[in-house]
C-alpha cells in the first residue's frame, strides 16, 4: 500500500456499520470509488446552530479525500464539525406483487468525518480542478481559471474517505417464491437511465463559436 492508497476493504466503524439490509452492504473500496466517479452532485449533511441542514453541492475526489466547495457565506461549509456526505444513483423501480415488497434498485455511498478547510493556494486550485474535471472533463483547460478574488470567495473542504459506507440493491423483486407469486400479477423492474443531451448554446454567444469537442462528444452518452 502506497502513501496515497487506502485499504481495499472499507473499515467497519460504529458510524459505517450496516445495521439494516446488511445483504445490500458492500465493504469494497472499489464500489465506493465507482459510485463517486459515476456522479458529481452530493448532499452534505451538517448540524448548524442546533438544526440539521442538507446542502446539495458538486464534488471531486483524490485517492484519499472528497472535495466539496461553496460560497464563503455558506454556514454549512464552516468546517471543524462532523458531516455526512451522500451520493445516490437510482437505477430503477422494483415493482413487486405486493406494495410492501416494492423497492428501488440503487447505488449509494455515505462518507462520515470532520472536513478540513483547504487554505493552501496550490491545493485549493488543485482541488477546484478536480471538481471541474470530475463534472466536465476537459473544461479546466478550456475555460478561464479562477482569479484570486474568486478563489477568496470560495470555500473548499476536504473530507477523508476513510469512514465510508456503501449499499447497492440490484435485481428482481424478492417475492417471486412467496405466497404472492400465485396472485397472477406482473412483477419486475422498471430501469431508469440518464443521458446527456446535445449542448445548448448561451443565447448571447456569437453563432460562430461551436461547443468544444470535450463538450460536444458527451451528447447522447449515459450519465451515472
Amino acid at each position: 500500500m502506497t502513501s496515497t492508497q487506502l485499504p481495499a476493504v472499507l473499515p467497519e466503524t460504529d458510524v459505517t456499520r450496516h445495521r439494516r439490509l446488511r445483504e445490500q452492504g458492500s465493504r469494497e473500496r472499489a464500489d465506493l470509488e465507482a459510485i463517486l466517479d459515476a456522479g458529481f452532485v452530493c448532499h452534505l449533511g451538517v448540524v448548524v446552530d442546533g438544526r440539521p441542514m442538507v446542502v446539495p453541492t458538486v464534488y471531486g475526489r483524490s485517492e484519499r479525500e472528497l472535495y466539496v466547495h461553496g460560497s464563503v457565506a455558506s454556514r454549512s461549509l464552516a468546517g471543524d464539525t462532523p458531516v455526512c456526505v451522500t451520493v445516490t444513483h437510482v437505477d430503477g423501480l422494483v415493482l413487486a406483487r405486493s406494495v410492501f415488497e416494492h423497492g428501488v434498485n440503487y447505488r449509494s455511498a455515505m462518507i462520515h468525518g470532520i472536513p478540513r478547510k483547504v487554505t493552501d493556494p496550490d491545493e485549493k486550485l488543485a482541488g477546484l480542478r478536480r471538481l471541474t474535471e470530475h463534472a466536465a472533463p476537459g473544461q479546466w483547460a478550456y475555460a478561464r481559471r479562477p482569479s484570486r478574488r474568486e478563489l477568496a470567495a470560495t470555500v473548499l473542504l476536504a473530507l477523508s474517505l476513510e469512514q465510508a459506507s456503501v449499499k447497492i440493491r440490484a435485481g428482481a423483486p424478492d417475492d417471486g417464491d412467496g405466497p404472492d407469486a400465485g396472485l397472477g400479477l406482473w412483477a419486475g423492474t422498471l430501469p431508469l437511465t440518464s443521458t446527456w443531451g446535445a449542448p445548448v448554446a448561451d443565447p448571447l454567444l456569437p453563432p460562430d463559436i461551436a461547443p468544444p469537442a470535450h463538450v460536444a462528444r458527451r451528447g447522447g452518452t449515459r450519465h451515472g
